[in-house]
């Protein structure tokens, strides 16, 4: 019933179960895990209906009752070897399962621990299954048994290893699940709440030092416990002597005598003598030697005493004898008889340190505890640094296309962060952009992240938790990029317009801005951010404080600090809507009076800092410029005054510097900050009057005019509305609005042409000053002059298209042959915006952007790469063959321009069939000799581009492209080239079929040993998913090419004749080839595109001649290899591929051809 009813698994589970426990029928869980077992393996990989149903059953009883199926386990291992996975998955499930209901605990015994470690051992095994649901399925029955504390700490490093290569598994799933898997490791880590290795790398340390110490004490107790004897004797000679003098004293009766078994030896006797004197017992020890003198008289050496000798020197001398003899084997072995015959009362302690036995156990205790700590530690050593070695890895998975991956991704690293991992606080950073996310829920997965991070601060008062949520945000401000601010303020924006921030937060804010709290400069300037960034999404925080603001960062002081005014601007212009008003809205922008207070100290603030060189005055001014611009009524007298103040002070410091005295002809001499302040104020104040025409000055044009027509339309009467039938044609068509869109847009492009840079209008003032500097970079070679400069010029050319087109050539120039890599830097962003707001002037120069992309600075490719992503993206520029270079990028030894590289072609395959027409081109000028790349960076590059191939007929259509390209390639270096981009391609048996009617044009390149293994590389992965329908022609291609790698192409015919009878089937499907390549033939037979027949058929004839049917099967196969150029096989697809599918643009190959023909 399971084979054939893959539902009935539950029920049938349910049944077992009850038949098992309430019935005790066990037996018969047996017989139907036997006859699973003896299920064949190869069968069930065919049967896939019935090996879901077995797997599902096994799963489920395991659930229910693996104490009795742990017994009939034995029996499903041979499954395991099979080739249906989901039956793998089942038996691995089932040992789970097991693991964690019967195989749990610290009292297992010895059996069940064995087999609980042979299930560990399986599970860990198949983490590197061929099968990638496999793998997914091994790391989620680990991840459970990690969050049930079943795995025993001896296998924590081998688990966290697996699960860390896993993460560089080609399956998505096996990713997502091993950083799972991970998560649930730092979640029930038995070692810390703060995982940092560099705190555990300096405890281990001391500990391990310590540990040291302690065992070279107890080496050197042990040493002291073995003396020298002869320096123990002396030791103790003195108080021995005074003990012995005191019992000579005493009479006989006194004395407690010391009994001496009938069966004790002479030796025994010694030993225990021994024993009282280390034990410091010298009475009891003088008494047994006098017991021993009566008991032995004839043995030594009680019989060697001299009884001439006085009594105290005898006994001394005997005592002494004993004590610095060497020690029998019997003392030394400790034999059991010693033991027997120690006397009554006293203790067996011979061979043993004089410690008392407490301290010993003690200081064994002691060091057993260290020991435990050092290994503690050291695992948890290990376990960090794995983490972190992880975290390197997923961070690199933030940007994946996979939903799920990132949101597990993002997962992670905060429960990284709240373990105190150091290196987490990077992907807490790296996941900001994220929050500008087209999908939902990768943009909900970082807000929920930075909820938990900032917005649940610990604390025993609001204030507190306040204090506490601020310095986290201040520390993610420390230097941090403009565009990581801009996304956390889109951050802050949510949560305030959500109410998600208390009251408190702001209370606190403008405490610290104020310095009504004691604060350091940078955390008043940072509290004076967040405010701002908090603006965004609620203006009244700041509109309702504004003098406050002013008086903040906008004070009189000396000296000035331009960096809390400049974040003080940046707080302020959230009060106005940057965004172009739509049509929709009827109220007036915002803008406050020129004679406000914020202008006066913006302007006195610009022209007083001017003569100061403070390198903070220019992005200051470039701030206070753009906000005067959007909040004052007529900014364009504002900064007229701006710039003439400023151009006069520059003209006084000439004067100051020509004295009198000089020689008259001498040129006066402006310092070079005054001329860079003066430029760069000047480009500024350019770029924003255009901005404000374009936006402000056009939006405020359309509203005047909505509303006029409104006016109008309501005064006219009903009768007036009818009497125009054309008029209200094009009202409902929308040309009435359209048309007075037009006249406002050329009366503000009217004004950009020929007022602003032209007559008597300030900008133009400055125009020969600029032109100078940049036409004399000898006379004016100061970097940041230059570069202050050549920005300044590219601002005035976005005013009008005369200018720009005048001066286009002199910007390439400075662009070719400047040596400062900064100048380049800036042209190429100025020369990107140029592109887009003047396409046409600025797209015969398109080569000399590419060239950047090899410029030798890094500074300069990685500008040049973000300025053609930006455009090729944005449809900007024509993407044409110059778009290898940016391929190039991808081997860029910078590893952020490599990713730069990659993020673009990832977008660009995004865009249709963008990289499937441009690959061509691209392997054309890569593999060129001349001016492409070396051979293992072309691999590089060609393996990431063809992974974006993903369309069958993309695939076949490259196939036969890149098989034509073996006719017309020049070089072994371009053939292998060929052969390992075909190498690359995800081919069906489709595509296979496609290389096997083109077999002719790269069959004599295959003796080549590159060229053979990278076609058999094709076949070895075409045999994977192998259909056993299709093997037959795999194996047919196999032969083909093997037979042409050892014996040329001649070999093929060979083969045929062999192959017989077996070729029929073949045959007809070349005839279809053939007949389809001379429909392609005849349809281009005028054209001069036609290759000519190889010589190798004249050679062919002979052998035919000798086997007629092998004849007609060449004849047949003959129009095949005449071929069109590149462009035909579009003819040829353009029959098999449906009308959505073929690609609408003419490909570069197409070009590329064309150019070799008429070569």
């Amino acid at each position: 019933m399971l084979q054939h009813f893959e539902h009935l698994a539950p029920v049938l589970v349910a049944a077992v179960s009850l038949w098992a426990t309430d019935y005790g029928m066990k037996s018969i869980v047996g017989e139907i895990v036997r006859e699973i077992g003896q299920k064949c393996p190869l069968e069930l990989s065919r049967d896939t209906s019935g090996a879901k149903g077995f797997a599902a059953f096994l799963t489920e009883l395991a659930e229910r009752i693996p104490d009795i199926l742990m017994s009939s386990m034995c029996i499903l291992v041979d499954h395991l070897d099979g080739e249906s996975y989901m039956m793998r998955n089942a038996v691995l499930a089932a040992m789970a399962e097991m693991v964690l209901q019967v195989l749990n605990g610290d009292q297992l015994e010895e059996a069940a621990r064995d087999t609980r470690d042979q299930f560990l051992d399986t599970l860990q095994a198949h983490g590197h299954d061929v099968n990638s649901f496999v793998r997914s399925r091994v790391l989620q029955l680990f991840t459970r048994i990690v969050q049930q504390k079943a795995l025993p700490l001896t296998r924590f490093q081998a688990v966290v290893a697996l699960a860390v290569g896993r993460l560089a598994d080609k399956s998505v799933l096996v990713c997502k699940n091993a950083i799972q898997l991970l998560a649930s490791f730092l979640a029930n880590n038995p070692f810390s709440c703060k995982l940092s290795d560099t705190d555990f790398a300096g405890l281990l340390q001391k500990e391990t030092q310590k540990l040291q110490e302690m065992r070279a004490e107890r080496q050197s107790a042990a040493a002291s416990a073995v003396l020298d004897p002869e320096e123990e004797w002396e030791a103790m000679l003195p108080e021995l002597k005074s003990t012995l003098q005191q019992l000579l004293k005493l009479p006989p009766e006194e004395e407690i005598p010391e009994e001496i078994a009938a069966t004790e030896t002479t030796e025994a006797v010694k030993g225990r003598i021994r024993q009282l004197l280390a034990k410091a017992n010298y009475k009891q020890a003088i008494i047994l030697t006098r017991e021993a003198l009566d008991h032995f008289q004839q043995s030594e050496p009680f019989s060697q005493t001299d009884p001439d000798e006085a009594e105290e020197t005898r006994f001394l001398n005997l005592l002494g004898t004993i004590f610095k003899s060497p020690r029998g084997p019997t003392q030394e072995k400790n034999p059991q008889g010693s033991a027997e015959n120690v006397g009554p009362g006293q203790t067996d302690c011979r061979d043993k340190p004089s410690v008392p036995q407490p301290e010993q156990s003690g200081g064994k205790d002691a060091l057993v505890k260290q020991e435990m700590l050092v290994q503690y530690l050291q695992d948890a050593y290990s376990f960090s640094l794995k983490i972190t070695e992880a975290i390197g890895i997923i961070s690199k998975m933030m940007y994946e296309n996979t939903t799920t991956v990132v949101q597990e991704v993002i997962e992670f690293f905060v429960m990284a962060f709240q373990f105190g991992v150091p290196q987490a606080l990077l992907g807490v950073r790296r996941m900001l952009p994220l929050i500008w996310s087209k999908e939902h829920g990768v943009r909900e997965a970082v807000l929920n992240a930075y909820r938990q991070l900032y917005l649940n601060p610990k604390g025993d008062s609001a204030r507190a938790k306040a204090h506490a949520l601020i310095q986290n945000l201040s520390l993610l401000l420390v230097d941090a990029s403009v565009g990581t601010i801009q996304c956390l303020q889109e951050i802050l924006c949510e949560f305030v317009q959500k109410d998600e921030l208390k009251p408190a937060v702001t209370q606190l804010l403008w405490e610290r801005a104020t310095e009504k709290v004691p604060c350091s400069p940078l955390e008043r300037c940072s509290s004076v951010m967040l405010l701002g960034m908090m603006a965004g999404g609620k203006p009244e925080i700041v509109g309702s404080n504004l003098d406050t603001l002013v008086s903040i960062g906008l004070d009189e002081k000396f000296p000035q600090d331009y960096r809390l005014a400049q974040q003080v601007c940046h707080a302020i212009a959230n009060l106005s809507d940057r965004r172009k008003p739509s049509l929709g809205k009827r109220h007036p922008p915002f803008r406050l009076p020129q004679g406000h207070r914020l202008f006066e100290r913006l302007q006195e603030m610009v022209t007083e800092g001017f003569v100061h060189p403070d390198p903070l005055w220019i992005p200051f001014k470039e701030v206070a410029v753009t906000l005067i611009y959007q909040l004052a009524e007529g900014p364009e007298v504002i900064c007229a005054q701006m710039l003439q103040g400023c151009a006069k002070q520059a003209l006084e410091k000439i004067v100051e510097k020509s004295t009198p005295q000089g020689d008259p002809k001498e040129t006066p001499v402006l310092s070079t900050f005054l001329l860079m302040n003066l430029l760069s104020l000047a480009g500024d104040v350019a770029l924003q009057q255009l901005v404000h025409l374009e936006q402000a000055v056009s939006g405020e044009l359309c509203r005047r005019r909505v509303l006029r027509e409104e006016q109008e339309n309501k005064t006219k009467e009903p009768k007036e509305k009818n009497t125009s039938t054309e008029a209200t044609m094009e009202e409902e068509m929308g040309l009435v609005g359209a048309t007075a869109d037009d006249t406002e847009a050329e009366l503000i492009r009217g004004i950009c042409e020929v007022e602003l840079l032209g007559g008597e209008q300030i900008l133009a003032a400055f125009v020969p000053l600029l032109l100078k500097v940049c036409n004399n970079p000898g006379l004016y070679s100061n970097p940041e002059l230059c570069a202050a400069a050549a920005l300044t010029l590219g601002k005035f050319c976005m005013i009008s298209a005369t200018f720009c087109d005048s001066q286009l050539r002199l910007l390439f120039t400075m662009l070719e042959k400047s040596s400062l890599p900064i100048l380049r830097s800036n042209i190429m962003i100025v020369i990107g915006d140029l592109a887009i707001r003047f396409p046409n002037l600025v797209d015969p120069w398109t080569p000399h952007l590419y060239a950047r992309l090899r410029d030798p600075a890094q500074q300069v490719r990685k500008t040049a790469g973000l300025v053609m992503t930006h455009l090729i993206l944005k449809d900007m520029v024509k993407v044409k063959g110059q778009v290898s270079e940016m391929a190039v990028l991808l081997i860029d030894p910078v590893p952020q321009i490599a990713a730069l590289a990659k993020t673009f072609f990832n977008e660009l395959s995004h865009k249709g069939n963008a990289i499937y027409n441009l690959l061509p081109d691209i392997i054309s000028r890569l593999s060129d000799p001349e001016g492409g790349v070396e051979e293992q960076p072309f691999h590089v590059i060609m393996k990431q581009l063809l992974s974006y191939i993903t369309k069958d007929k993309q695939t076949e259509s490259l196939v036969e492209k890149l098989c034509q390209r073996f006719r017309t390639a020049r070089t072994e270096r371009q053939h292998r080239d060929l052969a390992y981009c075909m190498s690359q391609l995800p081919l069906t048996e489709r595509g296979l079929r496609k290389m096997l009617d083109n077999f002719e044009c790269f069959g004599d390149k295959l003796s080549d040993e590159s060229i053979f293994d990278a076609f058999l590389s094709v076949v070895g992965k075409l045999r994977r998913g192998a259909k056993p329908e299709g093997k037959a022609l795999i194996d047919e291609f196999e032969q083909k090419l093997r037979a042409c790698h050892t014996r040329g192409l001649d070999a093929i015919e060979e083969l045929e004749l062999g192959q017989g009878d077996s070729l029929k089937t073949p045959s007809a499907r070349k005839q279809s080839s053939v007949s389809r390549h001379q429909h392609v033939a005849s349809a281009a037979s005028d054209s001069d595109f036609v290759t000519p027949e190889p010589r190798r058929t004249a050679r062919r004839h002979p052998t035919t001649q000798r086997h007629p049917t092998t004849q007609r099967l060449v004849k047949k196969k003959k129009p095949q290899i005449v071929f069109s150029s590149d462009e035909s096989s579009e003819e040829e697809l353009s029959a098999e591929m449906t009308e959505d599918e073929t690609p609408k643009k003419i490909t570069p190959i197409r070009r590329a051809s064309t150019r070799r023909h008429r070569s």
